[in-house]
């Protein structure tokens, strides 16, 4: 095994997708964007939520609008539903899992706020709950996923947006949503701030 030559692949792999993925994402990337920005000028907020690798992409997200991406500017309203473990637990060991996000959506969400709903197959049940809870209150999803975009495409509103990356594997799949929501967070910092 030549671990040099893996690697290689690995970089390889990445960056090519990432160059395909853009022909596919760049127009809804900047339409989420809009979206967002208007969202927040108008006191909105933004939920995120995901499992796992995308749990820690929801908490980099919202990390990334509360305190700042690379310019410096007035925290921006973001939740990552991921990180209460109280909640979490007592969501999960009262009810159940599934339920973990979208009681939190049903709580949180107000119409016009909008939710960030991250899921490499689109088939997470408790994503799923939170985009279904999200349209209970009138919120826009931007949904990231991958491969052709599971169960959370064929519940999207044509007011929602979807992120799918096109893409079978899910390391190359989560590569790409950080650079979407890097993306994201520069848009955001462009539409509110002015390009530097």
């Amino acid at each position: 095994m030549d671990l040099i030559e893996r690697i290689h692949r690995h970089f390889t792999e990445s960056a090519r997708l990432k160059l395909e993925a853009v022909q596919a994402l760049a127009t809804p990337l900047a339409t989420a964007a809009e979206r967002m920005a208007q969202c927040l000028t108008r006191d909105g907020k933004i939920l995120a939520c995901g499992n796992g690798g995308s749990a820690a992409d929801a908490q980099h997200f919202s990390a990334e609008l509360i305190n700042r991406f690379e310019r410096e500017r007035p925290a921006l309203a973001a939740v990552a539903l991921t990180t209460d473990s109280s909640t979490l637990t007592s969501i999960a060991n009262d009810y159940a899992f599934v339920e973990v996000f979208s009681k939190q959506v049903r709580a949180l969400g107000r119409a016009g706020d909008i939710l960030l709903a991250i899921s490499t197959s689109g088939n997470s049940p408790n994503v799923i709950e939170a985009v279904k809870a999200a349209h209970e209150r009138n919120m826009d999803v931007v949904a990231l996923t991958g491969r052709a975009g599971g169960k959370m495409a064929e519940l999207l509103r044509p007011s929602d947006i979807h992120l799918c990356v096109p893409s079978q594997s899910t390391a190359r799949i989560q590569e790409v949503h950080i650079l979407v929501l890097h993306c994201l967070c520069d848009a955001i910092d462009c539409l509110l701030l002015g390009v530097e």
